[in-house]
């Protein structure tokens, strides 16, 4: 069994490092991206700190709690599409049939079907993340949690477009549900929580989970505590066995489009 999982995960990191590879052919269109995407993320920065310098506090959030929070927001939607673009276009590669080349590799469909590609911004993202990080105070302590929350929610978060996605094995236009489901993810996320309350607060630890993704994290950061780190690891768990049973209970359904598509 553990054999098998570390053979999964080698042919994983296998195909990443490949896609890697792929896109950096170019060098001037990779690099160019990478930057264009941390200067797109530097410009929302600028408009926080108009904001600070009419108001000191917004939703119980200071500058630097605001920096930290875009941080960790860039590095979780840095990490998820940069090593599982294909996560979130998983709809398309069901409607469209195109499943068929990884039912036939012997190894994990999902895993095969999410990690074929990556998305050259998303590295500005998580380059971004760590500038935030420095600018608001390097530890060691603090950058071993931030890369450990980075993950963990890149975990989530590419687990919920899963799930999500993986709706499609039921329902047709079902992709509208999982486009919808992660601009909310992004969209939230980049506020503060404090100003959010009742019922939009729920949601924000139901249906959209970004408090698990971001605000958790950022309160362990900010203080912490053990029991809330134990809480996340615990969530990630639940949210990676949950994407896998939805995938594989819809893959039962699928119907194959014929497509003979070599994969290398």
């Amino acid at each position: 069994m553990l054999t098998e999982v570390k053979n999964q995960f080698k042919i994983s990191f296998l195909s990443i490092k490949y896609a890697i590879m792929r896109e950096m052919l170019n060098k001037v269109t990779f690099t160019t991206n990478v930057l264009f995407m941390i200067l797109n993320n530097a410009s929302f920065i600028i408009q926080w700190i108009i904001f600070f310098s009419l108001k000191k506090n917004i939703g119980g959030y200071g500058l630097k709690q605001v920096l930290l929070l875009w941080g960790l927001t860039s590095g979780v939607y840095g990490f998820s599409r940069f090593f599982f673009k294909k996560a979130f276009s998983l709809s398309d590669t069901i409607n469209n049939g195109k499943l068929d080349s990884y039912l036939v590799q012997p190894k994990n469909v999902l895993l095969s079907a999410i990690t074929t590609d990556v998305e050259a911004s998303a590295l500005g993202d998580l380059l971004y993340a760590y500038i935030i990080l420095f600018v608001y105070g390097f530890t060691i302590p603090r950058f071993i949690l931030f890369t450990l929350f980075v993950a963990l929610g890149g975990i989530i978060v590419t687990s919920i477009s899963v799930i999500l996605s993986s709706l499609s094995f039921w329902f047709q236009k079902s992709d509208l549900i999982a486009d919808t489901g992660n601009s909310l993810m992004i969209n939230f996320s980049t506020y503060p929580d404090g100003i959010f309350k009742g019922l939009v607060k729920i949601l924000l630890y139901t249906l959209v989970p970004v408090g698990f993704v971001i605000y958790l994290p950022l309160k362990v950061m900010l203080k912490f505590k053990l029991s809330l780190l134990l809480l996340l690891l615990l969530i990630t768990i639940l949210f990676i066995t949950f994407a896998f049973i939805v995938f594989f209970k819809g893959l039962k359904r699928y119907s194959s489009s014929n497509l003979m598509i070599a994969r290398i």
